[in-house]
């Protein structure tokens, strides 16, 4: 009898040279790319177009879900924004008392143990979106299956790192890079045992 493989989990992040997915205050702005970047806008629409369930923590949710429906969103990125909107989302949150943004689920028990459950529930791959320290989480847990890190030309010289506190060494092997002329990398990454 063949079994199907657990739902895939990815995750998304920007990164300044130094490390940091945030500054110190929580700003991401050094994320942001002109708007007339048509290679950068490219990408990104093509990324939102890949289905699936998006994964958020508290944080970067309550940021998205303020973004993706306003007009403002719409206007400026129409294809994007529209993706977002319709696709699937989970929030992890302990705090949250509701999650009003269009096709999202609360997930409000222990984050670990709940994607663990979900990776094992039949449904779509998911992909985590910023959301740093659930990242941290389900890498030291073993949950993410592959990494996808836009190194950005920028260092902030503090903020939270990716990974800060991760109790044992996360082994990654690169499988794919692309160069922006924005100067952003983006570096595709699976753990390896």
């Amino acid at each position: 009898m063949n079994q199907r493989p657990s739902r895939q989990l990815g995750a998304f992040l920007h990164l300044s040279l130094d490390g940091y997915y945030c500054g110190v205050n929580g700003d991401m702005s050094f994320a942001h790319k002109a708007a007339d970047d048509a290679e950068w806008n490219e990408f990104v629409a093509g990324n939102a177009k890949g289905g699936g369930m998006l994964v958020f923590g508290r944080t970067t949710y309550e940021m998205m879900a303020s973004w993706w429906p306003s007009p403002m969103a719409a206007q400026m990125m129409p294809a994007v924004a529209a993706s977002m909107n319709a696709t699937p989302k989970a929030v992890f949150s302990r705090n949250l008392q509701s999650a009003d943004w269009s096709n999202t689920t609360l997930v409000k028990g222990d984050a670990v143990a709940e994607m663990r459950r979900m990776k094992a529930e039949p449904g779509p791959d998911m992909v985590i979106l910023g959301s740093g320290s659930l990242v941290t989480q389900f890498a030291e847990a073993g949950l993410i299956d592959s990494f996808q890190l836009v190194i950005d030309p920028v260092a902030l010289g503090a903020g939270k790192a990716l990974f800060a506190g991760v109790a044992a060494r996360l082994n990654l092997t690169l499988t794919k890079t692309r160069v922006f002329g924005n100067g952003a990398v983006v570096l595709w990454y699976v753990p390896t045992a």
